[in-house]
C-alpha cells in the first residue's frame, strides 16, 4: 500500500515511522503548504512533496492518506480525499462539529472508501487486556468508573502554532488531551445519555478550557466522573481509569495509563492476577499505537472489512466532548 500525509506537523512524524515500520507499506508523497515542513520526508523517506492538495491526490497510486493537520480543517480535506478515492487515517479528534463528521462519513461512504480515526490507547496492551476483563463479564454489574487526566501543557506547547488553544481549530484539554480517554471510557462503558460538566481556562493564555470535571449517566445506569487538565506542574501527573464493578475493581494508571494500579476480581487468584500486572509491565507499549492503527487499514482494505476505530467511533467520542462543552455553557445537564 501506498501512504500519502497530509500536514507535516508533529504528529506526522508518527505516522511516518509507523509507515517505515509496517511490510509493504511505502511513503511515497507528503502535502504541506510549508515547503521547509516537507524536507525531512523527501530526505528520509524520498517522499515526493506537493504544496497544492488537489495535485497531489491526482496521483492514482496513493492508496491511503493520512490526515495530520490541524482538527479544524479536517472536514474539508477529509472530504477531498473521499472523493479523490482514497482511504483516509484521520488523527483525532474527527471533526470539531457533528455536522463536519458527518460530512466525512457520508462522503467516504459514497465513495466507497475506509475510514479509520486515531485513538491508538486502544492498542495499549493493558487497555486491551482490560477490554477483555470486560467482555467477559468478570467484574459483573458496573457501579461507576473514574477517567482523570492531570497533564501538563505549557504556554509554549500553546504558543507553537497560533491555531493552538482555539475552539474553532483545536479546543482545549477535552478536545485535544482527554478525548483519547473518552474514547476508551465509551469502549468500556457503552452509550452514555446525560453529562454535566463545569470548565475553566485558569492558568493557559489560550481560548478553550484548560480544566474540565464532568459526570456521565450510562444507558446501563453507571456513572463516571471526568478530570482532565493541562494545568498541573511541572509535568504529567496522572492519566487513568478506574473501573468499579460488583465483582472487582480494576485501575489502570501511572502517568500515562500503562500498566495494572489495582487489580482484585472475583475468582482470579493472585498468581493469575501478578501475571497479568508483569506481563504488561514488561512491555508496556506494546507496538505503537499509529503503527497498529495504519496496519489495521491495510487489513481492512484487504479484507473489506471496518477499521477498528471506525468514523462513527470518532463521532461518539466527539459528541460526547461537546456534550460537556454544552453542559458547561448553561450549567445545566444536558441529555444525549
Amino acid at each position: 500500500m501506498n501512504f500519502a500525509i497530509i500536514g507535516c506537523g508533529f504528529i506526522a512524524k508518527k505516522h511516518a515511522q509507523a509507515i517505515q515500520n509496517i511490510e509493504g507499506a511505502n511513503l511515497i508523497a507528503v502535502c504541506d503548504r510549508v515547503p521547509e515542513l516537507m524536507e525531512p520526508y523527501v530526505n528520509e523517506y524520498s517522499a515526493k512533496p506537493y504544496t497544492d492538495l488537489a495535485e497531489m491526490l491526482k496521483d492514482e497510486t496513493i492508496d491511503i492518506v493520512c490526515i495530520c493537520t490541524p482538527s479544524g480543517t479536517h472536514a474539508v480535506i477529509a472530504e477531498q480525499a473521499a472523493n479523490a478515492g482514497k482511504h483516509i487515517v484521520l488523527e483525532k479528534p474527527i471533526a470539531m462539529t457533528l455536522e463536519e463528521t458527518d460530512r466525512i462519513i457520508k462522503a467516504t461512504k459514497e465513495n466507497d472508501v475506509k475510514l479509520g480515526i486515531v485513538h491508538p490507547n486502544r492498542f495499549r496492551p493493558v487497555a486491551m487486556k482490560l477490554k477483555e476483563i470486560l467482555n467477559q463479564n468478570q467484574l459483573g454489574k458496573i457501579s461507576h468508573a473514574l477517567c482523570i487526566i492531570n497533564w501538563n501543557r505549557g504556554q509554549e506547547y500553546y504558543d507553537q502554532a497560533v491555531w493552538r488553544g482555539t475552539k474553532e481549530y483545536d479546543g482545549g484539554v477535552l478536545m485535544n488531551q482527554a478525548i483519547h480517554n473518552l474514547d476508551l471510557l465509551l469502549w468500556y462503558m457503552g452509550n452514555p445519555v446525560e453529562v454535566f460538566s463545569m470548565e475553566a481556562t485558569r492558568l493557559r493564555n489560550i481560548e478553550a478550557e484548560d480544566v474540565s470535571m464532568g459526570v456521565i449517566r450510562f444507558e446501563s445506569g453507571a456513572l463516571a466522573t471526568v478530570q482532565a487538565s493541562t494545568t498541573v506542574y511541572p509535568k504529567n501527573f496522572e492519566e487513568s481509569i478506574t473501573i468499579f464493578g460488583e465483582k472487582g475493581t480494576v485501575k489502570i494508571g501511572g502517568q500515562n495509563a500503562l500498566n495494572f494500579e489495582h487489580l482484585i476480581i472475583e475468582g482470579i487468584d493472585e498468581e493469575t492476577s501478578g501475571k497479568w500486572i508483569g506481563d504488561i509491565k514488561a512491555d508496556p507499549w506494546g507496538t505503537p499505537g499509529h503503527e497498529q492503527i495504519i496496519k489495521d487499514m491495510i487489513s481492512a482494505i484487504n479484507e473489506n472489512r471496518q477499521p477498528a476505530v471506525t468514523g462513527e467511533d470518532g463521532r461518539n467520542a466527539l459528541s460526547l466532548v461537546l456534550s460537556f462543552y454544552e453542559s458547561a455553557k448553561i450549567n445545566k445537564p444536558v441529555k444525549r
